[in-house]
């Protein structure tokens, strides 16, 4: 961040020699107010995506839901689980894990789709609030429940929060630096790693499922805290540099004549909503033009989201010291650290064709549910590295998606298009969780 910061001072000296002798406290209380961003950003996107990682990652318990006297772990240390069906090869839940990923997701669903049309009309702040109130309530209720059907409700909580937050983050980003897509996108995929990795090492270490989701009460509080106390106003806040540059060598997605704003005018439109201003026509015009980034993305999650909540469930492996729950918690861990990584990774690697990264995608998706039916793969560690290679082009394809979008887009576009584009993960989600749940039964079946 350090290097765009030096290219903005060499982009104003370049000016006039009489700007060299400024004085350097304005310097660094825009250092300051840049980091303060980007750290903002990154815990924003951490926070966000905690809850909804957090349970996905318990689904097998949630699902399994063995409660037993006194809150001790239900976590079964031994090699080998009592399967749930014992008469298929395949150790099965009677509802498959697909349910948690729908109920995770189709509120989220409802809210992008909504999010266009009007959700640009209601503040900021009351957003991010009812966000982390959602967070905390599902962390709340699915500790404290007696019934698979009200963990499911706690489950929708976090949908809430999640969707609530990345429409309403995504969208703050326009009033921002461009680079702030990175770190929260690196957040995001930290929230990934983080919630997939504190889960598994807290039910290893001893702690029962109900006591693992109540020590994560502090994220929600930290959601809020970096909202309100560590962003700044964007009113000082200018894109310029390198990114600039490489935004004017782009083509266009949606062609305009109309000028770029200017920072007081982004300020302006930050406090009435800069998409308000835009037509239905405008706004399916922009949309059109998204769609070379839309459709690729719901490919990419449709296929890792198939294979996450379809397939994990079912490649397991008896020769290990790993009992089937934990074998899926570290599946969710790995295919988490991949993304991380990835979404980590855009000032070292940009992709802008990323319907390579849907084929690769849907070719993962191709081998893993042929060794789910032939049982060809020899050891437990082979699906390890491919689910690991799965996180890493899931976080390509997001970080990539809305970097090229920011690029291409207006700033009277920005707002409405990251908006609109966060409808494509959960589009292709949804879908997979639809047509996992028939094929978990279907598989189950067999003898």
């Amino acid at each position: 961040m350090g290097g765009c910061a030096g290219s903005r001072r060499r982009f104003s000296d370049s000016e006039g020699e009489e700007t060299v002798p400024e004085p350097r406290l304005p310097l660094l209380d825009h250092q300051g107010a840049h980091w303060k961003n980007a750290v903002g950003f990154w815990l924003l996107g951490l926070c966000n995506n905690f809850s909804y990682v957090v349970m996905l990652s318990a689904a097998h318990d949630i699902l399994s839901h063995k409660r037993t006297s006194g809150n001790q772990s239900h976590v079964d240390p031994g090699p080998t689980p009592i399967p749930h069906n014992s008469s298929s090869r395949f150790d099965c839940n009677s509802v498959s894990t697909a349910a948690v990923l729908l109920a995770d997701i189709l509120p989220t669903l409802v809210i992008k789709l909504l999010a266009p049309l009007g959700l640009h009309l209601l503040p900021y702040s009351p957003r991010v609030l009812v966000s982390g109130i959602c967070a905390a309530g599902s962390f709340v209720l699915v500790a404290f429940s007696h019934s698979v059907g009200t963990s499911l409700c706690g489950v929708v909580f976090a949908s809430i929060s999640s969707g609530l937050g990345e429409v309403t983050f995504l969208s703050l980003t326009a009033f921002y630096p461009r680079a702030v897509i990175s770190w929260w996108s690196s957040g995001t995929g930290g929230a990934g790693l983080l919630g997939a990795l504190s889960y598994l090492g807290l039910t290893q270490a001893g702690l029962s499922p109900q006591q693992t989701l109540l020590s994560m009460l502090g994220i929600p509080a930290l959601l809020l805290a970096s909202y309100f106390l560590l962003l700044t106003s964007p009113e000082a806040q200018d894109p310029g540099g390198e990114e600039e540059a490489e935004s004017a060598a782009r083509q266009p997605l949606i062609r305009t004549e109309a000028p770029e704003s200017k920072p007081s005018e982004r300020s302006l439109s930050f406090s009435l909503g800069s998409s308000s201003s835009l037509s239905l026509r405008e706004r399916w015009t922009v949309f059109k033009g998204l769609l070379w980034y839309i459709v690729p993305l719901v490919v990419v999650y449709f296929a890792e989201y198939f294979i996450n909540q379809g397939l994990f469930e079912l490649l397991f492996f008896r020769n290990t010291s790993l009992s089937h729950a934990q074998q899926y918690r570290w599946y969710q861990m790995l295919y988490q650290a991949g993304v991380f990584a990835s979404r980590s990774s855009l000032r070292c690697c940009r992709i802008r064709f990323t319907w390579a990264l849907a084929l690769l995608q849907c070719l993962n998706l191709v081998f893993l549910l042929a060794d789910v039916w032939f049982s060809f793969l020899p050891s437990i560690y082979l699906v390890f590295l491919i689910i690991l290679y799965e996180g890493l082009l899931g976080g390509a394809a997001y970080v990539n998606t809305f970097h090229n979008i920011a690029l291409e887009t207006s700033d009277e576009h920005r707002e409405f298009a990251m908006a609109a584009t966060c409808i494509s993960d959960t589009l292709g989600i949804s879908l997979s969780g639809l047509l996992a749940l028939p094929l978990h039964d279907f598989l189950c079946q067999l003898s």
